[in-house]
């Protein structure tokens, strides 16, 4: 492990890990108990050596379905909800039972997408996990399956709209950003990212460190092999990546399955991919570039993503050429360019309609299209965040 990792890793005080299904769930149903164990011990490792850390679970369904006796993964929204409402409550029992045996409370923390979209919640949410933090709780975060449906229902919805955390991995990329992690832990049932599909190609290389994310590292994470018994895959893991660099947070992806993983994490040696901070985007911008779902978008011209990237820019409605999806007045837009490439997100100071009206025009022309006029702009300088280095 080169000595950059290994200080990036070892330095890490506040920590996010998260368990996926894959290396959590025996593919016949139930939880694998040795490896759960062992997750627990080494959790419970890094406390003691007095780091502070969070746990994102899956395995809520999984573990309802199984009590519930179901031949299958449930598919119908209403049944998963039902699983997770009954496997909810056993797994955190789980974590509970295992953790007090080692002298550490642990707290559920549920989650359900307004308390990300919903700027003053999203505020909130950090009082409450740094309360429990000075506590020394042990905070085991899910989504609240059982009456959201972000996560369940994000692999259907409709192309136009980004859902700010449609798994888990996302879920923990977004909670690492809030509370300022220095480092988020990926474990899945891949050992990191491959210069190509391993399963498939025998001189695969792990890639050990990723500066910067960029459109090859996606086309890498799309030929990877998704984990199977989970809705995520190595996509949604470079997801999550990319929101955890871009708030100052460092990011691994590394084998669930390898015995001991965690503290062979942390004891530096050279396991899995890691994903190197940038400098972080200030508090408001990244809520507005990750927390929030967009459910629309603004088409905008060369001449106006020139301006906004190397002008420093707000979004005129002269730079507008098409008006994709509905949203009101304080509504989060994405931003994309003639090649459809969403380079930007932004809080809009018009409605869609109004934005129609007012689209491909002069900004002196806004009085006499719209009754209450708000701003020049489309979306200000200020709440206008770009999701690429620039």
């Amino acid at each position: 492990m080169s000595e950059s990792k290994r200080h990036i890793i070892t330095q890490a005080k506040r920590v996010v890990i998260k368990l996926g299904t894959a290396v959590l769930m025996r593919e016949e149903g139930g939880i694998r108990l040795s490896r759960f164990y062992s997750f627990v011990e080494s959790i419970a490792a890094l406390k003691r050596e007095g780091r502070e850390v969070l746990l994102v679970s899956s395995g809520a369904i999984g573990l309802g379905a199984e009590r519930l006796r179901l031949p299958r993964k449930p598919q119908l929204l209403a049944l998963k909800q039902a699983c997770a409402a009954v496997g909810q409550g056993r797994l955190m029992s789980l974590y509970s039972d295992a953790f007090e045996r080692l002298g550490i409370t642990a707290a559920q923390v549920l989650l359900t997408e307004e308390d990300f979209s919903n700027r003053r919640r999203y505020l909130n949410l950090r009082s409450t996990i740094t309360k429990l933090l000075e506590m020394g709780t042990l905070p085991i975060i899910n989504e609240n399956d059982t009456v959201s449906t972000a996560e369940i229902e994000s692999l259907d919805a409709p192309a136009l709209v980004k859902v700010n955390f449609g798994d888990n991995d996302k879920l923990s990329a977004l909670v690492a950003s809030k509370i300022e992690a220095d480092l988020l832990v990926l474990l899945t049932d891949v050992e990191g990212l491959f210069t190509a599909n391993p399963v498939e190609q025998s001189d695969a290389r792990l890639i050990p460190m990723v500066e910067e994310i960029t459109s090859e590292t996606e086309r890498l994470a799309g030929q990877a092999r998704p984990s199977q018994p989970g809705r995520g895959g190595m996509k949604t893991k470079i997801e999550a990546a990319r929101i955890a660099t871009h708030s100052g947070c460092a990011a691994i992806i590394a084998g669930g399955k390898l015995p001991s993983v965690i503290d062979r994490i942390f004891a530096g040696e050279d396991i899995g991919t890691l994903f190197v901070p940038n400098q972080a985007l200030p508090g408001k911008r990244r809520w507005i570039a990750f927390a929030t779902t967009v459910k629309a978008a603004l088409i905008v011209n060369d001449g106006a993503r020139r301006a906004l990237i190397e002008s420093k820019a707000s979004l005129l409605p002269a730079g507008v050429v098409e008006v994709r999806g509905e949203f009101e007045r304080g509504d989060a837009v994405s931003v994309i360019d003639h090649e459809e490439r969403e380079f930007a997100r932004g809080i809009v100071n018009y409605s869609s309609d109004e934005t129609r009206r007012i689209t491909g025009k002069h900004s002196d022309r806004i009085d006499e299209l719209i009754e209450n006029r708000n701003y020049d702009a489309l979306i200000t300088r200020d709440n206008l965040a770009f999701l690429e280095r620039r």
